[in-house]
């Protein structure tokens, strides 16, 4: 059983964290900041060619990890794989020591970086959990049966702030139904939409952890409303960024993502920081936010 399975069924609030494989084979820097969450968090997402640009893959660093007794949480993506590879890498991973995953969609190659890019998208979100959840029962999705199976800690996403939320909380519980043991949301800036997406979805029983992106700008957040679907950073945040001089931003930083996760606390059972190159703020968040 993951550390992060055994933290969420105790019942104690948990803490992961996030760090991104680079665009080229120097992993240093990446695995310095995976070393600034050792101790900080229960687990770390690796993200799987995030916003569609070719990087390293969330399979490599993930056993990288591993290798380092960090523990990760695998992001495995069905924009550039079939089945076959999903669930081969699936398969791939459990023999790496890797036991949580997450299971994802992708953001289509048109976001990304190489507009000649074909998405595979041979199953989605829903379909991946219910592969995954067939090899956790000794067979692929075709029935064929394993000689050994894995037993993956397999999670979902969902972003709680989304209008209309219906089409949200269908979805949610149809990854409930495919196998999802717990939610990992998009990043949340608004408590009281959060609150009315947890009333709405109380009767799920499934563990929730509150995603938070780190804001270093007044630009970031602006184009996050314009271009990341089911984040709204409010204008007052906004103007909180943008009154704040550029050396005293990390320090803005920390106060916002820590007053939002007091709000949060309460709500949820656990919260997901996305620091993005700012892991060094994370001890700093904990303790601002009462975490510790």
């Amino acid at each position: 059983m993951s550390k992060l399975q055994q933290a969420l069924d105790s019942g104690k609030f948990v803490i992961t964290g996030e760090i991104g494989p680079p665009k080229g084979v120097d992993i240093e820097r990446c695995l310095e900041d995976a070393e600034k969450l050792r101790g900080q968090v229960v687990a770390i997402n690796v993200t799987d060619l995030q916003s569609a640009v070719m990087r390293v893959g969330s399979l490599a660093l993930c056993t990288k990890l591993v290798e380092r007794k960090l523990e990760p949480v695998f992001q495995l993506t069905c924009r550039d794989r079939n089945r076959l590879a999903l669930q081969s890498d699936l398969l791939s991973a459990w023999t790496l020591g890797i036991r949580n995953v997450l299971c994802l969609t992708g953001d289509h190659p048109v976001l990304g970086d190489d507009r000649d890019a074909k998405p595979v998208y041979d199953i989605d979100s829903v379909q991946l959990l219910k592969a995954a959840s067939f090899l956790n029962g000794g067979h692929d999705m075709s029935g064929h049966e394993l000689e050994g199976k894995p037993d993956f800690f397999l999670g979902a996403v969902v972003t709680p702030t989304a209008e209309p939320l219906e089409p949200q909380i269908i979805k949610m519980e149809k990854k409930i139904a495919a196998g999802a043991k717990f939610f990992q949301t998009q990043a949340v800036y608004e408590p009281e939409s959060f609150e009315r997406f947890m009333n709405e979805t109380q009767s799920f029983t499934v563990p929730v952890i509150a995603g938070i992106v780190v804001l270093k700008s007044a630009a970031m957040a602006r184009f996050m409303n314009q271009n990341v679907a089911g984040i709204n950073v409010p204008e007052e945040l906004v103007q909180e960024m943008a009154n704040t001089k550029s050396e005293d931003r990390k320090k803005k930083a920390v106060n916002i993502t820590a007053r939002i996760i007091r709000q949060l606390k309460p709500l949820c059972q656990g919260v997901h920081i996305m620091p993005l190159g700012w892991d060094d703020l994370i001890p700093e968040i904990i303790k601002e936010a009462e975490l510790n």
